[in-house]
């Protein structure tokens, strides 16, 4: 700063100078660059948050298995298999725990006759060994008894006729609702019951016997057979007609097609009705 003049004022005393006046310095301000904001931020794009299956799956795959887990998992097995076999072994049983009063008794009824006809057969064989073994003239004996098994067999091939007591089951159509198959149940139905010899309408029915058809085509055998049919059957009376009308068997089924069952019991029924033996063309009898 430079020093102040002396200045000498007017009409003021001799010797006294006037100060100069000074100008205030004005301090000098450095200049500062403008700068330009920062420009404003972009927002970064929404992300989607992933959906509860896409975070399932990947918590779950790829899998991370442990010790730990696969022994649980073994255990899970042999549980489920252990349970999977004691379903089955039970529900073999599932079938009789349903049934009624009146059908378990019928079907007790029908093994304890089928019991006692196996042993009257064993009582039958043991008394053919006795009297081959105690005859003295074991070849005739022997004779004997293979024209008795021919007969008995030819009664079941349905080469011989065969006479006895019996049923005889009339089966009305009148609507043509009878199908095949019901007949073929109730083929069954006797043969389970112990029927020896069986003819419907003039055609002997045997073990390879077959149903086909309905209404006014029903065959058996390719035989064609009309409506009514008359079903002849040898056996025993006392067994073949409840297992004809039990709830729920042959006769209901055929009612509620509008169909009519009548079971008759005879003294004496005559199957006469014959198939043709068949000779087999390769089998052979194997013994000497």
């Amino acid at each position: 700063m430079e020093p102040a003049e002396a200045v000498e004022a007017e009409g003021a005393a001799p010797g006294f100078v006037k100060p100069k006046a000074v100008e205030p310095e004005v301090p000098v301000v450095p200049r500062v660059p403008a700068v330009s904001p920062p420009p404003a931020p972009v927002p970064a794009p929404a992300v989607a948050e992933p959906s509860g299956r896409r975070r399932l799956v990947s918590a779950l795959w790829p899998p991370r298995v442990t010790r730990a887990q696969l022994v649980v998992a073994l255990l899970l097995f042999v549980l489920g298999l252990g349970l999977a076999i004691q379903v089955s072994s039970t529900s073999e049983n599932s079938a009789l725990r349903g049934a009624r009063q009146e059908d378990l008794v019928r079907i007790l009824d029908e093994l304890d006759d089928r019991t006692q006809r196996l042993e009257d057969e064993k009582a039958r064989l043991e008394k053919q060994r006795s009297e081959l073994e105690s005859s003295s003239d074991q070849a005739e004996e022997a004779r004997k008894q293979t024209q008795e098994k021919e007969r008995q067999l030819g009664i079941l091939a349905g080469s011989v006729a065969a006479e006895g007591p019996g049923i005889t089951l009339t089966v009305g159509d009148p609507t043509g609702a009878v199908e095949s198959d019901m007949l073929l149940d109730a083929i069954q139905e006797l043969r389970a019951a112990g029927a020896e010899a069986i003819q419907v309408n003039g055609v002997r029915v045997v073990a390879d016997s077959y149903f086909t058809g309905s209404g006014d085509d029903m065959r058996i055998d390719g035989t064609k057979v009309a409506a009514p049919y008359v079903f002849k059957v040898i056996g025993k009376p006392e067994d073949l007609e409840p297992a004809l009308n039990i709830p729920g068997g042959v006769v209901q089924t055929l009612e509620k097609e509008q169909a009519t069952a009548t079971v008759e019991r005879a003294a004496k029924i005559v199957v006469d009705a014959l198939r043709p033996a068949k000779r087999p063309d390769y089998a052979q009898s194997s013994s000497q």
